[in-house]
């Protein structure tokens, strides 16, 4: 594995939780970033694109080692109506096809595409550990990984290296899903979902940014990859850690008939269990900061 002393690394979905610190953390370590926005681009470390349309100005990427894709709608956002599923399925995988395509054309492509995905993937899989080996579950956010990492396939073809980050629950204390859940534990509000026996496969957020730094250097990689830490725990596990971390009580309970009338579709995935293990990373000679998750909470809270 070798790497020049400066990289020029293109990341769409900069503005977000992960890419801002990714961002944050090749700049800090010398490398050009160049950030792909929707409007003109004002300097030379931007370039336009539109997902929607399907537009990416090429040029803007001419140089870079490596093309990091984390842009999507945020699928905790809004509740999952018909047309904010269309928007959560388009917004990655037009985005994914568009830069795919513009990247397969330009004369010296990059060398690594790492494109974001999740392991939603996998859908439910009860208690049963599951590594990149697992085939696709059944609904729609697995539906809508399966099309995701398929829009890729213009890279793919063009031998440029593809990466799949299929990412856990990023464990942050702003932004993201974790970061709805910290305010409500300080409260003392926190409590388990459903019964709580239901496993979350959990990130640290600097492991993640970590982990995609060594999805980019790492040679041998390419296909999916977990982006999960190594131990995943049930909400259960995760209540009683937040409760310890905030010194709070964590009496309160979201009942699975509460949540479904609350959420609609979208409380089938807060119910679901997903045991995922990072296999391959683990294999690449990754090593997790915090692997555990009284660590991660910490690490956030820190």
């Amino acid at each position: 594995m070798t790497q020049p002393s400066q990289l020029r690394i293109a990341v769409a979905g900069a503005s977000g939780l992960i890419g801002t610190a990714l961002t944050r953390s090749l700049e800090a370590d010398g490398h050009e970033v160049v950030r792909l926005v929707r409007r003109p681009a004002r300097t030379a470390n931007e370039a336009e694109w539109d997902p929607k349309r399907q537009y990416v100005h090429a040029a803007g990427l001419a140089g870079c080692t490596a093309v990091v894709n984390l842009a999507g709608a945020g699928v905790g956002d809004r509740r999952w109506t018909a047309a904010y599923k269309k928007e959560l399925r388009d917004s990655r995988v037009l985005g994914t096809a568009a830069l795919a395509e513009a990247i397969a054309a330009l004369d010296e492509p990059p060398r690594v595409f790492v494109n974001g995905s999740a392991i939603g993937y996998y859908g439910d899989t009860g208690e049963h550990a599951v590594d990149e080996n697992a085939p696709a579950g059944e609904g729609f956010l697995p539906s809508m990984c399966v099309a995701w990492e398929e829009a890729a396939g213009a890279a793919v073809e063009a031998g440029i290296r593809t990466v799949f980050a299929r990412s856990g629950l990023v464990v942050a204390r702003k932004g993201g899903a974790w970061g709805r859940m910290f305010p409500l534990f300080k409260a003392g509000l926190g409590g388990r979902l459903g019964d709580g026996r239901q496993y979350w496969s959990f990130i640290a957020l600097h492991d993640e940014v970590a982990a995609l730094r060594h999805l980019i250097d790492t040679e041998e990689l390419s296909g999916p990859v977990n982006l999960t830490a190594p131990e995943p725990v049930t909400n259960r596990e995760v209540t009683a850690a937040m409760g310890r971390a905030l010194h709070r009580p964590t009496l309160f309970t979201a009942p699975a008939p509460a949540l479904r009338i609350v959420l609609g579709e979208m409380a089938s995935d807060v119910l679901c269990s997903q045991r995922v293990l990072p296999a391959r990373l683990l294999d690449s000679g990754f090593t997790f900061a915090f692997p555990t998750i009284g660590e991660a909470v910490g690490a956030a809270l820190r």
